[in-house]
């Protein structure tokens, strides 16, 4: 069972948690908990100000979200009673400044730094939550992630090395379910083999679940989160959105993937290579249906499942008279971008050129250098990504011509269909977004 940041964003979102938890005890369930809202950018944010030398302003800010930390403590647990997480918020404050000091003067390398210091939002929340249980009749046990998901040294996105982390959760975690106690352990959190803290990137607790629900060979792996399941599109765009009953893991792939918020990208993986169900799940309407993640789903009987989007595109063009009757230039185009470890999204070619997308350009200047060697290259920014989703399209006829119908005034700067049978991706002005998605869903739902 993984809880997201709303989930336990306060007294009444703990509440809901533990009547979520309770209800599924007999299941011996493993609960793993991302940091309470807003705690993760409130560290990165001390972080970047202890960067620039001020670590006392660094320190000083998190002070309320410690606060935060105490009036949970405060409600569960009554006075005069055993409260361990005053002590260890009092421990982790100390370590804390500690870090944000180290980070001011530079005394160790700054990514292995960063990763120490956002860590504590799920060291905290893991220890607060297990101490709100245990105070409400739930036997349950911390267990530090640290200690059982082990990866590489990749800081900020750390790689897990599966082998070493399955023993280690399944010596761990095993006996304390056969002993009927329940594990609360914090997401995206791990260690290196030297154990130094490392992180699996944003939105990694998802991952930290799916990897214990792999090593464990859970009956089913549950996301608690703060929406019923996945949706046909982003509600927030098309009021008409709905949940959908069942997909497959190859939709949520690529659905989590163009834009998706609900689950993760990698939490697809562990589930797949293992047949875990995953289920996601909403905190605040806990007995609402939700989405089932299965290995196949049935086609839905319009063939699509969903629309994704994704927004703050750029669109990168390379043209070179070198591509025509060549090998070798696709090649050397993929190394630049492996160079500087970026994703491309979508990418169409030519004789002469090459079209091609992305989402992360915090390198994009060194990537045009590099490229500028290839051939001419411009840059467009402003793009969004549209990518419609449905197992249907593996042997549909004329859907892709019914798609770009409905918006045929609109125009597609890229198309990808057939990479994957399940998705057709297509490239549009950011802001034609929301009028294509609404349109679409009219058309295809």
């Amino acid at each position: 069972m993984k809880f997201g940041g709303t989930s336990v964003g306060d007294v009444a979102a703990f509440e809901r948690v533990f009547h979520i938890v309770s209800t599924q005890v007999g299941r011996h369930p493993v609960v793993v908990v991302s940091a309470m809202t807003k705690v993760t950018d409130a560290l990165l944010a001390a972080f970047e100000t202890a960067k620039k030398g001020d670590f006392t302003e660094a320190i000083a800010s998190l002070e309320p979200h410690f606060d935060r930390h105490v009036e949970v403590s405060l409600q569960f647990i009554p006075d005069g009673t055993p409260n361990a997480f005053n002590g260890e918020l009092e421990f982790a404050r100390g370590e804390l400044a500690d870090l944000l000091i180290r980070v001011s003067r530079r005394s160790l390398p700054l990514s292995m730094l960063k990763d120490a210091v956002v860590s504590y939002g799920e060291q905290l929340s893991s220890r607060l939550l297990a101490e709100v249980l245990r105070a409400k009749g739930v036997n349950t046990r911390h267990v530090d992630s640290r200690r059982l998901i082990v990866t590489d040294d990749e800081y900020g996105a750390a790689q897990p090395i599966w082998d070493e982390t399955e023993t280690l959760v399944k010596l761990e975690l095993e006996p304390l379910i056969a002993a009927g106690e329940v594990p609360i352990m914090g997401g995206f959190i791990a260690a290196n083999r030297g154990g130094e803290t490392t992180t699996l990137g944003r939105g990694g607790s998802d991952y930290s679940a799916a990897l214990i629900a792999a090593a464990l060979r859970a009956q089913e792996l549950q996301i608690w989160t703060d929406v019923t399941g996945v949706m046909t599109c982003d509600p927030r765009i098309c009021g008409e959105a709905r949940t959908i009953p069942v997909l497959s893991y190859e939709e949520a792939a690529e659905l989590a993937y163009f834009g998706a918020k609900v689950l993760h990208p990698k939490t697809i993986k562990p589930a797949v290579d293992h047949a875990i169900p995953v289920r996601v799940c909403n905190t605040f309407e806990p007995d609402a249906v939700g989405t089932m993640v299965l290995e196949d789903s049935a086609e839905a009987p319009n063939k699509i499942k969903s629309i994704a989007h994704k927004k703050n595109i750029t669109i990168l063009r390379i043209t070179s008279a070198r591509m025509l009757g060549s090998y070798g230039f696709m090649s050397a185009l993929f190394q630049v971008f492996e160079r500087f470890r970026t994703v491309i999204d979508v990418i169409s070619t030519s004789e002469v050129s090459v079209a091609l997308t992305l989402d992360n350009t915090a390198e994009l200047d060194k990537i045009v250098t590099e490229l500028q060697r290839l051939g001419d290259v411009e840059v467009e920014p402003g793009y969004a990504v549209i990518c419609v989703v449905g197992e249907g399209l593996r042997a549909s006829t004329g859907l892709a011509a019914r798609v770009f119908s409905t918006i045929d005034d609109v125009n597609v700067a890229l198309v990808s269909h057939g990479a994957s049978s399940v998705n057709l991706t297509f490239v549009i002005k950011e802001e034609l977004v929301a009028d294509v998605i609404k349109r679409l869903h009219e058309a295809l739902f």
